[in-house]
C-alpha cells in the first residue's frame, strides 16, 4: 500500500523541519549537516509546487490532492506521484506526476486531467444493481467486489460505480475485470482488465545455472516478493537448493527458467535503468507455472506461465518472462495499466512487455547455443508452431502495424504494440544498423541513427516514470523527449528520440521540448 500525504500547509511545514545537532559542551563545536535525502527534497518541493498552482493541476474546490509515492530514477531524477478525491470520492484519472532533480528542483509535470471537475455525487441507481450489471460482463464469475462510488475524470466528471469481477471469460482465460457503471443511468461506460497475457540448477532454456534461492524453497531472499511454484500459489520446496531436471515440460525446471530470467531482469533494471526492483520500491511479485493453456499472463498480482501448442515446452523463455514482468513494471509506474482511449494504452502496455524482454535478453547477452539477444518475441517457445509472435524491427512481417495511425486505439492490443516496438528498435539500433542487426523500414522514408539499447531503455523508463492514466503515443513522445533532455547533456539523444517517433508517424506535439 502506498503512503498517502495530503497537500496542505501542515504537511509542508512538517516536511521542511530539519533536526539540529546541539553540542553537549562549549558553544564552539560544529557539526556538518547531513545531506538531505533527494526523495525528501522532491516530496517537499513537489508538494509546494502543486499547492501553489491549483489551476495548472485542474484542482476543483472539492478536490483533495494527495501524494502517493516517490520513485527514484537515473541521474538523481525523482518522480513524485499524486492522486485526488472529489467531494470525498476517489477520482479515476485524476493522477499527476511531478519530476524533480536531486536537489528538488521541479523539471516537468504530467497531468492526466484536461478539465476541472464539477459533478454531482448523488447516485440514482443502487449498488446491487451496479453489481449485477458488472457481473454480466464475465462469463464464469468467481467473486464480485462491493461497488464503490467513484468519479471518472472525463470532461467535468462522471459519477460511476467501480466493481471488480474475477473469473473466466469464454476463450480468454482468467479475468480480473474492473467495470464502471454510470451511477445515474446504470449503463456500463468503461472496463479494464488487470490480467495481461502474451502470449548446480538445471533450466531448459539456459542449461545449468546458479539461482539465488532459499535453501529448501524456490523463493528469492535477495529480491523480496519473487518466488515460483505451482497453481496453488505456494513456492516449490525440496530437500536442498538444487532445482529442476532440464526437461522442457518439468514444472520445477520451468520455475528455474522463470526465476533465472526474473533475477536477470531485476539486475538489469538496477544496473541499466536505475530502478529499485520490479515495483520500483525494492519488491517483486510471485510466479506460477503449470497453467493449462497455450498462454502466459500477468493478472495484477502474479505472473502465470503455460506451455506451447505442441506441449513440448513451457512458455518460460527470457523474453516471455521479461514480457510478463514488464506488465508488472508498467502497472507500478505512475498512471498504472488501466485507462486510456480504446486499446492504445493497452497496446503500449504490451509493447512495454516486449521492450523489457528485449532489454533483459541484451543485458544477459547469452551465446547462440541458448537465447542470444534479439528483437523477436517468443521465438524460443514457438508458441503456436509459427516461430516468433512479434517482430520489433519490422512488426508488419508478422501482420502487425509498423506505423501509428488513428486506427491504433481500435486495434487488438497485441497488434497495437507494433508502433511503439518499432519506435524502440529505431531508437536503439537505427534504421540501418552497422552492428549486424536487421534493417528497419521507416514510415516516412527517413534514416534514423540509433543510440544503443541501454540509452534507449533509460529514455523509455524515464517516459514511463511520467506516465498518467490516459497514456498515448503522443504523450509518450513528449515524456521521452523530456527524459532524454534531463538524462543526457547533449542533443544527440533528444534528436534521436524525435527522429524515431517521427519515423513511425507520431508527429511533433504542442509543448514538447526543443533539442
Amino acid at each position: 500500500m502506498r503512503h498517502q500525504t495530503a497537500i496542505g500547509a501542515a504537511a509542508l511545514a512538517a516536511g521542511l523541519a530539519v533536526a539540529m545537532s546541539v553540542p553537549a559542551t562549549g558553544a564552539t563545536a560544529r557539526t556538518t549537516p547531513a545531506k538531505p535525502n533527494p526523495r525528501t527534497l522532491a516530496a517537499v518541493s513537489a508538494d509546494t509546487f502543486v499547492a501553489a498552482k491549483p489551476a495548472e493541476f485542474m484542482k476543483a474546490p472539492k478536490d483533495t490532492i494527495f501524494r502517493t509515492n516517490v520513485t527514484s530514477g537515473l541521474r538523481g531524477l525523482q518522480y513524485v506521484e499524486y492522486q485526488r478525491t472529489y467531494d470525498g470520492l476517489p477520482v479515476y484519472g485524476g493522477d499527476i506526476v511531478v519530476t524533480t532533480n536531486a536537489d528538488g528542483g521541479v523539471l516537468s509535470t504530467s497531468v492526466n486531467q484536461t478539465t476541472t471537475l464539477n459533478v454531482g455525487v448523488k447516485a440514482t441507481i443502487k449498488a446491487p444493481q451496479a453489481a449485477a450489471v458488472s457481473r454480466a460482463k464475465v462469463a464464469k464469475v468467481d467473486t464480485v467486489s462491493t461497488p464503490r462510488l467513484t468519479v471518472l475524470a472525463e470532461g467535468k466528471g462522471r459519477l460511476v460505480y467501480e466493481t471488480v469481477v474475477t473469473g473466466h471469460q469464454k476463450k480468454m482465460g482468467e479475468t480480473k475485470l474492473h467495470v464502471f457503471v454510470d451511477a445515474k443511468t446504470g449503463q456500463v461506460v468503461g472496463t479494464f482488465d488487470d490480467v495481461r497475457d502474451a502470449a548446480d540448477d538445471r533450466s531448459f532454456y539456459h542449461g545449468t545455472v546458479d539461482l539465488s534461492t532459499a535453501a529448501t524453497s524456490m523463493t528469492d531472499p535477495s529480491r523480496p516478493g519473487h518466488q515460483c511454484g505451482g497453481q496453488g500459489g505456494s513456492a516449490y520446496t525440496g530437500t536442498d537448493s538444487a532445482w529442476g531436471n532440464g526437461s522442457g515440460t518439468n514444472l520445477e525446471t520451468g520455475c528455474v527458467d522463470v526465476l533465472y530470467a526474473v533475477q536477470k531482469e531485476w539486475d538489469m533494471l538496477k544496473a541499466w535503468l536505475g530502478r529499485n526492483g520490479t515495483n520500483g520500491n525494492g519488491r517483486g511479485f510471485p510466479s506460477r507455472v503449470g497453467l493449462s493453456d497455450v498462454n502466459a499472463y500477468w493478472n495484477g498480482s502474479y505472473t502465470n506461465f503455460g506451455h506451447n501448442q505442441s506441449n513440448t515446452k513451457l512458455a518460460t523463455s527470457v523474453d516471455v518472462v521479461g514480457h510478463e514482468n514488464g506488465h508488472a513494471i508498467f502497472q507500478t509506474t505512475p498512471g498504472g495499466s488501466s485507462g486510456g482511449s480504446g486499446n492504445e494504452k493497452g497496446g503500449m502496455n504490451e509493447s512495454a512487455g516486449d521492450i523489457f524482454g528485449a532489454l533483459t535478453e541484451h543485458y544477459m547477452n547469452e551465446p547462440s547455443t541458448y537465447d542470444p539477444p534479439d528483437y523477436l518475441v517468443g521465438e524460443e517457445v514457438d508458441l503456436v508452431g509459427q516461430g516468433p509472435i512479434r517482430n520489433m524491427y519490422n512488426p508488419s512481417a508478422l501482420g502487425d502495424p509498423n506505423c501509428y495511425s488513428s486506427s491504433i486505439p481500435s486495434t487488438e492490443v497485441h497488434a497495437a504494440a507494433g508502433p511503439q516496438n518499432h519506435w524502440f528498435y529505431l531508437l536503439a539500433e537505427g534504421s540501418k544498423p552497422s552492428n549486424g542487426n536487421p534493417t528497419s523500414p521507416t514510415c516516412n522514408n527517413s534514416t534514423v541513427t540509433g543510440i544503443g539499447i541501454q540509452k534507449a531503455g533509460q529514455i523509455f523508463m524515464g517516459g514511463l516514470n511520467r506516465k498518467v492514466t490516459s497514456w498515448s503515443h503522443a504523450r509518450a513522445r513528449v515524456a521521452t523527449l523530456q527524459a532524454a533532455k534531463q538524462l543526457f547533456s547533449g542533443s544527440t539523444e533528444c534528436n534521436a528520440v524525435k527522429a524515431a517517433w517521427s519515423a513511425i508517424n507520431v508527429p511533433a506535439q504542442s509543448g514538447e521540448p526543443a533539442c
